[in-house]
């Protein structure tokens, strides 16, 4: 039987197994329109029943021993790797992605699992100094429920980073999909786990609208949030966590800069440039969002990506080998046109592009922009590359750090120039002769600012420090003597 066959989860959701769902929502395809399913959606009441169970499975998954914590997720990387193709096709179909982006993304996923099969066996304490007769320890404590909400645009892993590696370090989550993508960034999820041998109870897929993000969130027995997605929506969590005196860990939306400096090699940087603005038409939270071009190469960039522009169709990449799929939904694709046509009647110059293409958007490219226009300064989470000049290192710094998210800079060019520039900037992640867009399982994740609240994700220290409490213990010989 196929990993992902609908006669297991139609019309269910998984809570100690498959469960019939009151309430269900189509799996639409959004380069045609095309049903490909129907997913169940839990309720907020499902949510505290599924937290109340987690609570209790997870004091025994905390106890197992770490190579049974481990097998597991080396199993479940396995099971990436033997379903590849299937869950590909399943990205493809229901997330709009591209062949190449899609077997990243599994990459990625099966990658996550044998690196976090890793962490129950990573140190996780330290011995302290003590000034009395007795031995004082550190240790790391698995947080208990942790909620996971996860956003449409690569679902697979954004979920999948924050529940392997709880689940490595002795937790029991709560998976909440964006319901857009709720196979590809959930039942997947769900399945490779099932098949993995993961005890029952510890791993609930709730899909659901806001009232099962707000139960998700509330449930007394979760210790910690993690979210991915849009940064008002990452406010309001972070606002609601605090209240509740838990923690959120929050990754957040990007405007990211791709700075090219003098004497770079035009033609290389407008190929690093198109690959971070159009990857997955843009709707990544790492895309190049901003082109920041000395003054002597502008010219020459901005018609060299405006012809890698124009040489990028978009078309349906389920049956088509195109380069550049649909946006989620029709909402977002007018949004897109929205803020380039606002820019454009502003006085920016459409170079390339700049048009809606049945259910995408063309890769687009403007020019003669403003810092103030909507296409510079909004995170657009489409195909669209706006580029502007700069005359010193200073200015171009500037240029950067005058924005209210901190994510991801690509600097191309001199090394050592980018060097300098590097240490003048406020982000989370700095890549030097690369673009904006990169991820590894190992290396730490996040941003700052309006960004999010740090690296959160990605190799040890991040997901140790993520998904675990730290306790203090200490030992005498025997009892001490006291005053009283």
């Amino acid at each position: 039987m196929a990993l992902l066959d609908n006669g297991v989860w139609s019309k269910r959701f998984f809570s100690g197994g498959w469960t019939d769902s009151a309430l269900d929502h189509p799996v639409v395809e959004p380069a045609t329109g095309d049903l490909l399913g129907t997913v169940g959606l839990a309720t907020a009441e499902d949510v505290n029943r599924a937290a109340a169970r987690a609570a209790e499975a997870q004091r025994d998954w905390a106890a197992a021993s770490p190579q049974r914590r481990a097998a597991v997720l080396r199993r479940a990387g396995g099971l990436f790797t033997e379903h590849a193709a299937e869950i590909e096709d399943w990205l493809v179909r229901e997330a709009g992605s591209v062949r190449a982006k899609a077997g990243f993304e599994v990459g990625l996923a099966l990658g996550e699992c044998f690196e976090c099969a890793a962490l129950p066996t990573h140190p996780q304490g330290e011995v302290l100094t003590s000034e009395d007769a007795r031995w004082s320890l550190s240790r790391r404590r698995p947080a208990g429920v942790v909620s996971v909400i996860a956003p449409f645009n690569f679902p697979l892993i954004l979920g999948l980073r924050s529940v392997a590696p709880a689940l490595a370090l002795g937790n029991a989550v709560l998976l909440k999909p964006d319901p857009r993508t709720a196979v590809s960034g959930g039942v997947v999820i769900a399945r490779v786990f099932e098949e993995a041998g993961l005890p029952p109870g510890l791993l609930h897929l709730l899909p659901g609208d806001a009232s099962v993000g707000q139960a998700v969130i509330e449930a007394p027995e979760v210790r910690v949030v993690s979210f991915t997605g849009s940064t008002p929506v990452g406010r309001a969590i972070g606002e609601q966590a605090g209240r509740l005196l838990k923690r959120a860990h929050l990754e957040l939306g990007g405007n990211n800069a791709l700075v090219v400096l003098p004497g770079t090699d035009v033609h290389k940087a407008a190929s690093a440039g198109a690959f971070g603005s159009y990857l997955h038409q843009g709707q990544i939270c790492m895309t190049t969002g901003r082109h920041i071009v000395h003054e002597s190469l502008l010219e020459e960039y901005t018609a060299a990506l405006a012809a890698k522009a124009e040489a990028l169709p978009v078309g349906d990449p389920a049956r088509e080998d195109v380069p550049l799929g649909p946006l989620i939904d029709r909402r977002q694709l007018e949004r897109v046109h929205g803020i380039v046509t606002e820019s454009v009647a502003a006085g920016a110059t459409v170079a390339a592009g700049g048009e809606i293409s049945g259910s995408g958007y063309r890769a687009t490219v403007l020019s003669g922009l403003t810092t103030d226009m909507p296409a510079w300064r909004e995170e657009i989470f489409g195909p669209v590359a706006p580029v502007i000049g700069f005359s010193t290192v200073e200015e171009a710094a500037r240029i950067v750090n005058d924005c209210e998210y901190g994510l991801s800079v690509g600097i191309l060019g001199d090394v050592g120039t980018a060097m300098k520039l590097a240490d003048r900037i406020d982000s989370g992640k700095v890549h030097i002769n690369e673009q904006t867009v990169s991820d590894e399982p190992n290396a730490p994740f996040g941003g700052v600012k309006a960004s999010g609240t740090g690296s959160r994700f990605g190799g040890a220290a991040a997901n140790i420090d993520a998904f675990t409490e730290t306790q203090w213990v200490t030992v005498r010989p025997d009892i001490a003597d006291y005053p009283y």
